[in-house]
């Protein structure tokens, strides 16, 4: 039988800002030319979630007003969530969904309720951070790049980030660390898509999704070439020599 993974991406009708349904697309694309299955499963609020035919999640990033919405339903498939990030499953959760990860986001409208799946908490701040970023981890062989329209402020405690800031802003504008990753969770404010610039953040994904399921990875490598230079490209446009 052909391996292959199961990924679910919750409620791309509302959390879909900057073109991260390009994510899915980069996940399956990968699989696919390695010789993997991919199987991408799209959920909207009225579906039933079953966590266990998933190996990777994506949540995407959605405005104040659509957070809201989606807050509500999260919580009731929190417990089911919590158990797949306990158990190891791969996640990636981008601006919106990533302040979804946490206990809360204070906005001037009120409160929204987090998943509490991660240590951390969003509070409102001013002005937007809006900027290109570049961030290196170390965690991955070249720096991470993406796009950031943000105006909540993440602090992530204790938990690890996913790099440190050499362009850009972050997580808050103040910490100089942007993202988080728990487990096989990777929670970040970029953009763009995300993984399409980084293929080097999608195999991080997927080879823990792989090893979870089947106890090991082999992902052949790729010619990634074209999206080697052009990270490389912004890398030197907007950090020059320091990242």
């Amino acid at each position: 039988m052909k391996k292959g993974l199961t990924i679910g991406h919750l409620y791309p009708d509302l959390l879909n800002l900057y073109g991260d349904r390009g994510n899915i697309q980069c996940l399956r694309k990968r699989l696919e030319w390695r010789g993997y299955e991919a199987d991408v499963l799209e959920f909207t609020l009225d579906d039933k979630i079953d966590f266990n035919r998933l190996d990777l999640v994506l949540l995407g990033g959605g405005s104040d007003r659509e957070q809201m919405i989606v807050c509500k339903k999260l919580r009731d498939i929190r417990k089911d969530f919590s158990a797949f990030v306990e158990d190891g499953g791969a996640v990636l959760a981008v601006c919106g969904g990533y302040q979804l990860l946490g206990h809360y986001y204070d906005t001037q409208e009120g409160r929204i309720e987090g998943l509490s799946l991660v240590d951390l908490y969003t509070e409102q701040g001013s002005p937007r951070l809006i900027s290109n970023e570049v961030i290196i981890g170390p965690d991955f062989s070249m720096p991470i790049v993406g796009f950031e329209n943000h105006g909540g402020r993440t602090f992530i405690g204790e938990n690890r980030p996913l790099g440190q800031v050499k362009f850009g802003f972050g997580n808050n504008g103040q910490d100089g660390q942007e993202g988080v990753l728990y487990r096989n969770v990777v929670g970040t404010y970029l953009h763009g898509p995300l993984l399409p610039k980084n293929p080097h953040v999608c195999d991080y994904l997927l080879s823990r999704a792989l090893e979870r399921k089947y106890g090991e990875a082999s992902l052949e490598p790729l010619d990634d070439t074209q999206e080697e230079e052009a990270n490389r490209s912004i890398v030197k446009r907007f950090a020059g020599g320091n990242a």
